[in-house]
């Protein structure tokens, strides 16, 4: 996460010119910082007004008088000057009315509810958006939060693309609709999701990452802390913080927790020393502990375990990897280009060619495994 306020990048962030760790740690720190969002939704309001303000013609009767002036001396000379004749003070003052009460028809629109929203209908009990209940059916619009509390629920329309379910004591917010991105903020409760759309368009924002839905529907909560647990039941979703990512497949679970970010995906029929070692290992820091949770997890790993493994490459010591790599061979032998040294270098490559031999990379063929189960 930054450090310090990101304010100085919200042009490029805006404009989709960061690298994607760089977006990924903007938005990270949006999450957590109210002083930055704030500056930020101003930014994007701004970028919003001017992108609709209308494109109107001056009359074609003050052009070429305007054209004379702007041959006989430059602009910056005649506005020190201040030789200003009728016909162009006139073609000025059109222009500034033109902006103004272009501006003033846009900001009169977006208040009024022109702009975008999602249709939100109400399940049980009185969800509320803002401080208003719905009644049947309402519209939650960019900013705007829901609410649900313990015996409430509702449902979301994610523009044409899917559908969410907010559960009771559940708090979200609609950051963004636009084509090429639909943005969630929960804060805190229980949602589920449904998404029928071409993968990476959907996002949900939690105090410990960002979930990227890729072809899925899933269940996300977040408990008081800000730590949330994912669970996958069908296609796939990316839990993202700064540079640390974790692709979590149907059957699938996944844990993050706050200012650490997403833990190391397992299957959810893992044994329990299996899924409670796994924890200590994500998030319970060094020493003694973590070393005997690894133990249990290398011992208990199944072939259906090896996703888990294959992460857990990349996130234990050297010495630690000598040992979850003999098991990983050991269930599901490396392809020929890959090398041990290579794997414990973490060369990219042969991680990346052994991970499509275990055969739960997004896009692969996940119904004909070659580890004798189906994830």
């Amino acid at each position: 996460m930054f450090t310090r306020h990101v304010t100085r990048k919200f042009s490029a962030y805006l404009h989709e010119e960061l690298s994607p760790e760089e977006n990924r740690r903007v938005a990270e720190h949006l999450i957590g910082c109210n002083r930055c969002r704030v500056e930020f939704e101003r930014v994007r309001f701004g970028m919003r007004l001017a992108q609709q303000l209308p494109i109107m013609t001056a009359p074609q009767s003050v052009w070429p008088e305007i054209d004379a002036a702007l041959r006989k001396q430059p602009v910056t000379q005649m506005i020190a000057d201040r030789r200003w004749r009728p016909a162009t003070r006139l073609a000025i003052a059109a222009s500034i009315i033109v902006l103004l009460v272009g501006s003033l028809l846009i900001i009169r629109s977006i208040f009024s509810g022109a702009q975008p929203s999602w249709a939100v209908a109400r399940l049980e009990g009185t969800p509320r958006i803002g401080s208003r209940a719905i009644v049947g059916e309402g519209n939650l619009r960019v900013g705007q939060w829901l609410e649900t509390d313990a015996g409430s629920r509702a449902q979301i329309d994610v523009g044409t693309i899917g559908q969410v379910e907010v559960d009771p004591n559940t708090r979200v917010r609609l950051l963004e609709t636009k084509p090429t991105e639909h943005r969630l903020e929960l804060a805190r409760g229980r949602m589920s999701a449904r998404v029928w759309a071409p993968p990476r368009l959907f996002f949900v924002n939690t105090p410990s990452g960002i979930a990227e839905d890729l072809g899925c529907a899933y269940t996300l909560e977040v408990d008081d802390d800000g730590n949330s647990i994912l669970h996958v039941t069908s296609g796939w979703v990316s839990l993202q913080l700064t540079n640390r990512e974790s692709a979590v497949p149907a059957g699938a679970a996944c844990a993050t927790r706050r200012g650490i970010g997403p833990g190391t995906p397992y299957f959810e029929d893992a044994s329990e020393a299996f899924r409670s070692a796994l924890t200590k290992v994500d998030f319970g820091g060094d020493g003694p502990a973590r070393i005997s949770a690894l133990k249990v997890i290398i011992s208990e790993a199944r072939s259906r375990d090896a996703m888990t493994l294959w992460y857990l490459l990349s996130r234990v010591s050297e010495p630690e990897r000598v040992r979850v790599y003999d098991r990983l061979a050991e269930l599901v032998p490396p392809p020929e280009a890959v090398t041990r040294e290579g794997v414990l270098s973490l060369n990219e490559q042969m991680l990346g060619l052994w991970k499509e031999q275990l055969a739960f990379a997004p896009g692969t063929n996940s119904q004909k495994l070659k580890l004798g189960k189906k994830f």
